[in-house]
């Protein structure tokens, strides 16, 4: 049969090109359009903003004259379009609390401008502060809040900032912070007094999620105001960290949060606004799935940082996240130990980045949590021998020196690397399968069936569920390289790789037979927000359900002592009963390995790691000289 193409189906054909040429023509134009509805929107926001701004600016202005502080209207006294990059602007009432950004505006090729992009590493679920439980939510929260004061990275003493000073009765039960006039959040709104008493009255509402913040504040009595810029905080008992615990945490505006009830308030991800040097687009509708944008606060009372902008990936992939670092996507890369030495090596890269690394009283520890009670009733992991035993069927040193390439030790308790909360005399525990094996036999286990597996007297196979977060292939090497130890001792272990958000909500529900997180650790480290039995109840962080009254009473006498080098003894005890115990097995204590685009200048180290740490609310000295700077901001 013969196939003929003749002059009608050419013409045929030729009406279906165009049709489709039309529709192509037209989805552009859609697409066009969206964009210039997006753009119309985009200016209405900014012209609110401004508005807002201006209000700010206006009630700052009146603070300030009302309060007989001397005013300069000149341009650029406020800190806005200074181009010398602020060196004489603002004036700041009390005690400065910008010396690092005004030392760097003295060096040579500092600029305004640029973007800072870095990346999460994972997907971010909620950005708004106390009821997010991941680490990722601070490093916004502290470009975008503020405190009443910082933690010097250097001297580790604390520097005002939204108060200009305080004072502490001698018993350290009672606080006075005076707090700085003439400070707006970025809607215009003025800080005073009443919303440093509307944060705490709002943390400790039981209606509210935020159990891990209310640890914190178990024995405050009171936080009232006494006019608007100054404030009163009394204790019912001391607690060694009463201080820091007040002066640190981020104020929330109470003209913006109290139009949520405690409900609407648990319900909405993206509610974030502050002081700041840093806003969100909107403060009230960022999304889970949507990039992180953090745009200069164009009001903001201090001396500005340099950066225009800051921008968040939420790649997961560590090979993925090095092709960005590689292209100048992002501008920090904090790579697995085997790329870090792969990339040391890399002439391109060592060109053009910085290679960082470091222990830091702050860089926590990796651990596996054993779930001692799970639906109600208790687990296999109730029985310490078992945890005990777990904890020595894992060979830390080799994972240490194998995985990591020797830029991690094996952990030994809860507290900062090095820190005096740590009893020297406490050793991680060793690596012994015998001794594991005698410790399960004690507790009930032994192989009954000759296969080499343990079961109980009751015929309970010793098999366990690891849940921990998805999509890093180098956590996955750990996790294999544990599930392969265990094997070899006869135990099984099922593998649950799930979202970051997936995980947080098995968490809450002590739905899980074990876990492997990190925790951040501190300059000196609270215990009880994690192990005291207090925190089993209402989504606290004990999610394990780890009880132990001697423990309990332990941390209870160290966070009251006001000694501190008693404390520290008091502290070393509850290392001890924790190391003995292992509610946690503590895997490893590691470097922070990380590669900085050279375009960033002023970065140095610090008592905390770097001059910037991202989880630390500080002053940002970092900028990029003009020249080599990536990213322009319109005006």
């Amino acid at each position: 049969m013969e196939n003929r193409f003749g002059i009608k189906d050419a013409f045929l054909f030729l009406g279906l090109a165009l049709l489709a040429a039309l529709v192509v023509i037209s989805m552009k134009q859609f697409d066009r359009q969206f964009d210039e509805v997006r753009a119309i929107s985009a200016q209405t926001n900014n012209v609110a903003t401004d508005l807002n701004s201006i209000k700010g600016e206006i009630a700052a202005l009146k603070a300030r004259i009302d309060a007989g502080i001397p005013v300069n209207i000149e341009p650029g006294a406020n800190g806005s379009n200074n181009p010398a990059g602020q060196a004489n602007a603002p004036k700041i009432e009390g005690p400065d609390p910008f010396g690092p950004i005004r030392e760097a505006q003295a060096m040579p090729g500092y600029a305004m401008g640029d973007w800072f992009v870095d990346n999460f590493g994972t997907n971010i679920g909620k950005l708004t502060p106390l009821i997010a439980t991941d680490v990722y939510q601070t490093w916004v929260e502290a470009r975008v809040m503020e405190s009443m004061a910082y933690r010097d990275v250097n001297t580790l003493k604390y520097t005002p900032l939204l108060a200009t000073g305080w004072t502490i009765s001698p018993d350290g039960l009672t606080m006075t912070f005076d707090l700085r006039h003439g400070v707006s959040f970025s809607d215009g709104s003025p800080f005073t007094s009443a919303d440093v008493v509307f944060t705490f009255d709002w943390i400790n509402n039981p209606k509210v999620d935020a159990p891990r913040t209310r640890a914190y504040f178990e024995k405050l009595e009171s936080v009232k105001a006494d006019g608007d810029y100054r404030v009163i905080v009394k204790f019912k008992e001391f607690v060694f960290n009463g201080f820091e615990s007040i002066a640190s945490t981020s104020v929330m505006s109470k003209a913006f949060y109290s139009k949520y009830t405690p409900q609407q308030y648990n319900e909405n991800p993206g509610l974030l606004i502050g002081t700041g040097p840093y806003r969100l687009a909107t403060p009230d509708q960022w999304r889970p799935g949507q990039r992180v944008e953090l745009f200069r606060n164009e009001r903001y009372w201090g001396v500005k940082p340099a950066f225009d902008r800051f921008v968040y990936y939420e790649v997961k992939d560590d090979v993925a996240e090095e092709t960005l670092f590689r292209n100048r996507e992002i501008d920090r890369f904090a790579p697995t130990p085997e790329q870090y030495k792969k990339l040391l090596d890399d002439k391109e890269i060592s060109k053009r980045a910085t290679n960082w690394e470091y222990y830091s009283p702050i860089s926590g520890y990796t651990y596996i949590g054993w779930a001692e009670r799970r639906g109600g009733k208790p687990t296999i992991f109730a029985d310490k021998r078992v945890r005990q035993a777990m904890t020595m069927l894992i060979d830390r040193e080799t994972l240490a020196k194998d995985v990591y390439l020797g830029f991690a030790t094996p952990a030994s308790g809860p507290f900062g690397y090095g820190t005096p909360q740590n009893d020297p005399s406490v050793k991680p525990w060793p690596y012994d399968v015998e001794r594991a094996k005698a410790l399960l036999k004690e507790a009930g286990f032994s192989d009954r069936n000759g296969d080499g597996t343990f079961v109980s007297e009751t015929g309970i196979r010793l098999a366990f569920t690891l849940s921990y977060g998805a999509g890093n292939p180098f956590t996955d090497r750990i996790v294999l390289y544990m599930k392969d130890s265990f094997a070899k001792a006869g135990i099984r272990m099922e593998l649950d790789a799930v979202d970051w958000p997936i995980l947080l909500n098995k968490l809450d529900k002590r739905d899980f037979d074990a876990c492997m997180l990190g925790w951040s650790t501190g300059v000196e480290t609270d215990c009880n927000q994690i192990f005291h039995s207090r925190q089993v109840q209402d989504n606290g962080d004990n999610f394990v359900t780890y009880i132990n009254p001697e423990l309990d009473a332990a941390i209870d006498a160290a966070r009251s002592t006001v000694d501190e080098g008693e404390r520290m003894k008091a502290w070393q005890k509850v290392h001890r009963i924790i190391a003995e115990d292992q509610p946690y097995t503590f895997l490893l204590n590691r470097q922070s390995l990380g590669l900085i685009d050279k375009r960033i200048h002023n970065i140095r180290k610090s008592a905390l790691g770097l001059n910037v740490v991202n989880t630390q609310l500080s002053p940002m000295p970092w900028f990029v000289p003009a020249d080599q700077q990536l990213h322009k901001t319109a005006n």
